[in-house]
């Protein structure tokens, strides 16, 4: 009993470990082998076939297009995962390295750097229209409209807000719940994204996926903040502006997650982030291109901290109580 529950953490690890080397490495698969983007694809098919005059009918269907689409996902990946490791001889390396590729496409770090590097560049250059293109592909708010103060601080945010959702929310349910528990947490947080709103078209249809995603991030975003302050302070920022900016800052949100990490990250950056119209997180006004590059650094630690600090003891607790 004891060599399992140590194979079993040995063998967590390794798949956590592969998937952030996986990650680093090659960055994201191409659209067409790339499980979230069949999640979006599948969502976008069945969301027009949820339409109803009738409001109830709408949310009841809002509950099924969630739990149906997260059960077309994470039961074939169990099941797939199940197989592979009863295979003769080559099982076990092929479950871990299945394993670690598949909860790669759950998390995005190389990502963020992928789509915010340019902007930082295009504004070092002076080509706003450049960096607006690049920023188009990570923010929904129109880009066009944004001075280069704005689009830093959009891509800052977006960085700190992906922490969460991109990283440190499927990473804990892998903990919890293994692959499929991150194929769960991106399915979640896919619909979110895109029927999750309150206008007229989503607020029926996508208000169960919302609620969701409120509560699968909760846990997750806070313990990313804090642990984001932690990567400050490692850093060499400023920790304790970050800490306090966080205390004082991260309720102004609508959002009851989000403000959590922007707010630590804007303290950490000693600027202010601001979503016109709708919140300004931090203090100060000094914002420049090289601070986009320090936050996806900050994003990068917080991310293996994250690991060390909780996805590691989560899953030795498992291992102690299989």
């Amino acid at each position: 009993m004891v060599l399992i529950n140590i194979l079993f953490l040995m063998d967590s690890l390794l798949i956590l470990l592969l998937a952030f080397v996986i990650d680093l490495i090659f960055g994201e698969f191409p659209d067409r082998v790339h499980p979230t983007v069949w999640m979006g694809n599948v969502i976008a098919y069945l969301k027009p076939k949820t339409r109803s005059i009738n409001p109830l009918t709408e949310k009841r269907n809002g509950v099924f297009l969630c739990v149906g689409v997260i059960t077309l996902f994470t039961v074939p990946a169990f099941f797939l995962l199940w197989a592979i490791r009863l295979i003769p001889v080559w099982g076990w390396l092929l479950y871990v390295v299945a394993s670690a590729v598949l909860l790669k496409t759950t998390i995005a770090i190389k990502c963020m750097k992928h789509y915010t590097a340019p902007i930082a560049k295009a504004l070092k250059n002076g080509d706003v229209d450049e960096a607006r293109r690049w920023l188009h592909f990570i923010v929904r708010r129109d880009p066009a409209t944004l001075d280069e103060r704005h689009i830093i601080s959009a891509a800052v945010e977006s960085i700190a807000e992906s922490t969460t959702d991109g990283v440190t929310s499927p990473l804990f349910f892998f903990a919890l719940f293994g692959v499929p528990g991150a194929f769960a947490f991106r399915v979640i947080n896919t619909l979110d994204s895109m029927v999750g709103y309150r206008d007229t078209e989503n607020v029926n249809i996508g208000w169960f996926s919302a609620k969701m995603d409120t509560i699968a991030n909760y846990a997750p975003a806070r313990l990313t903040a804090f642990l984001m302050v932690v990567s400050a302070m490692l850093m060499g920022a400023d920790w304790r502006n970050s800490l306090r900016i966080l205390q004082r800052d991260k309720n102004k949100t609508a959002s009851l997650n989000a403000g959590w990490t922007i707010s630590a990250m804007a303290g950490a950056l000693n600027t202010q982030l601001e979503k016109q119209g709708y919140y300004a997180l931090g203090d100060g006004e000094d914002i420049s291109p090289e601070d986009v590059g320090k936050a996806w650094r900050i994003m990068l630690l917080t991310a293996v901290l994250f690991s060390v600090a909780v996805v590691a003891p989560v899953l030795a607790l498992k291992a102690l109580l299989l």
